[in-house]
């Protein structure tokens, strides 16, 4: 059986509920799957104004157990499968503290993801968002 969130997945932003300062038009989302059934996810899109963006690849390793965050000195990522069809992920820092996270979920019926996710962006802006997702 193939895991539920592996694929593509296209942004439904009638759907979503951003942040105050991320609005993006458009986006898409691959969540692969390696031999060692550790995740990798890549996301880009469209800001409101079209500019192209690209978010940073993250891994996911969902054995409950911390992993450095590369290139984020003093951050690393507890990943966590509470079942099929869902992954939770938070980023901590050194003293433990939650510096942000997000839970995907994917439904029932394989056809969509909804993304919750919570932290800092690059300007030290505290969001908050849910994001849906259509399987491609």
């Amino acid at each position: 059986m193939q895991d539920p969130l592996v694929g593509t997945w296209e942004l439904n932003p009638g759907k979503s509920e951003f942040g105050a300062n991320h609005r993006p038009s458009a986006g898409t989302m691959v969540f692969e799957l390696d031999a060692e059934g550790h995740y990798l996810m890549k996301a880009e899109g469209k800001k409101a104004n079209g500019e192209k963006v690209a978010e940073r690849p993250q891994r996911f390793i969902p054995d409950g157990k911390e992993h450095p965050i590369p290139d984020c000195p003093g951050l690393k990522a507890v990943a966590n499968r509470p079942d099929p069809n869902t992954i939770q992920v938070e980023a901590r820092r050194e003293d433990e503290s939650v510096a942000g996270g997000g839970t995907y979920v994917v439904s029932a019926d394989g056809q969509s993801l909804t993304a919750t996710n919570f932290g800092y962006d690059s300007q030290l802006r505290q969001f908050k968002q849910r994001t849906v997702w259509d399987r491609k």
